[in-house]
């Protein structure tokens, strides 16, 4: 059987979400508009209204998409859940963090949505989050204030480590010389210790150093 031609595919808020989120993905946050994300998906401008309360719509909805993707993760292997609270808080993070790795140029949307955007308005796989947390904390014994900043400190700990981690440091990809790949030479010489450790700065911390900080966190705050 023949594929379906994309023009000819109905439309959806789905589709017009995976339509922004690859757009995204490939050409940041910038790129995006309303007109262009018509162009992608064979339709009028226009047509996308119906779906989406314009591009401040579409952000939203790709905070939501980004955060069902990682609930779908967690969601797959019900089974898996880690039998102890700690076990659970790193399968949690680490399914967070891999998908913050996957779409790096929507950071600046999740973190912007999260500060702006009142609690009782986020989209609901955003705030699946915190009820999947604190359920677990509760189901551990963890008293309710606890809880509440361990939920605080992990989701910290988590959108933090990733912008740091993804923070951009080699400055010409096509140099072999460090000098030249990190940009040394133009770093002004008030600042050495970041002219000798962008190198290393540069290589990132993964997934091993996102659980040591995590357990850090967690020790502090007495959860098993």
């Amino acid at each position: 059987m023949a594929a379906k031609d994309p023009a000819r595919q109905p439309l959806s808020r789905q589709r017009i979400l995976d339509a922004a989120l690859a757009m995204v993905d490939r050409e940041g946050i910038d790129a995006l508009s309303m007109r262009k994300l018509a162009g992608e998906l064979h339709v009028e401008p226009m047509s996308l209204y119906r779906y989406a309360d314009g591009k401040e719509g579409v952000f939203e909805g790709l905070v939501e998409l980004v955060f069902a993707e990682a609930h779908a993760v967690l969601d797959a292997d019900p089974e898996g859940e880690s039998p102890s609270g700690r076990g659970e808080i790193h399968r949690i993070g680490l399914a967070l963090y891999r998908v913050a790795v996957s779409h790096p140029h929507i950071l600046p949307l999740l973190t912007g949505r999260l500060i702006t955007v009142p609690l009782v308005r986020r989209p609901m796989s955003v705030l699946r989050l915190p009820e999947r947390v604190l359920t677990r904390l509760r189901a551990e014994g963890v008293d309710d204030r606890t809880a509440v900043d361990t939920y605080r400190a992990f989701s910290a700990w988590v959108l933090g480590y990733v912008i740091v981690d993804m923070r951009a440091v080699v400055d010409e990809p096509d140099e072999d010389d460090p000098a030249y790949r990190y940009g040394l030479h133009q770093l002004h010489r008030d600042f050495p210790r970041l002219r000798e450790l962008a190198p290393i700065l540069a290589e990132g911390g993964g997934e091993r150093q996102f659980l040591s900080g995590l357990d850090a966190l967690l020790d502090g705050l007495g959860i098993p």
